[in-house]
């Protein structure tokens, strides 16, 4: 069942400008370490900063409070399976919402999908839940 859906769409530009900007302030501020991590060694580093603000902002909708309503932008990290395909952690009050939103006896699973054509960035995040007893995905 789909307990939530989240998109969102980031101007790579406005990214490049804030990290020319802010630098290291603005990286510590909104993204994990992971997500730096991942996007200092990307080619277009502006964009894989910007599809991961994006996958926050969408994550933040799917979950339903949107980031002013006490979800902080690094509750929120889109991490990669081993299969490459991208997904959310969530920690904090983020981590709190999605365990309040899933009915009891379900476990609750982040799909993600991340893209980039310049000059946008654009995710998708779907909250589902699937009852505790069914098998894991494969990924």
């Amino acid at each position: 069942m789909i307990l939530g859906i989240g998109s969102d769409l980031c101007d790579i530009r406005r990214i490049d400008k804030t990290l020319a900007r802010f630098g290291q302030r603005f990286q510590e501020r909104v993204f994990t370490q992971i997500e730096q991590t991942k996007s200092e060694t990307r080619k277009n580093r502006s964009a894989s900063y910007a599809k991961r603000f994006a996958a926050k902002e969408a994550c933040s909708k799917a979950l339903g409070t949107g980031l002013s309503m006490g979800t902080a932008w690094k509750e929120m990290g889109v991490v990669n399976l081993k299969s490459g395909k991208p997904t959310m952690h969530l920690t904090g009050k983020a981590a709190e919402r999605l365990s309040a939103m899933t009915p009891t006896g379900f476990t609750a699973q982040i799909d993600v999908t991340i893209t980039d054509d310049f000059p946008w960035a654009q995710a998708f995040v779907v909250i589902s839940a699937r009852p505790v007893d069914w098998p894991e995905p494969q990924a």
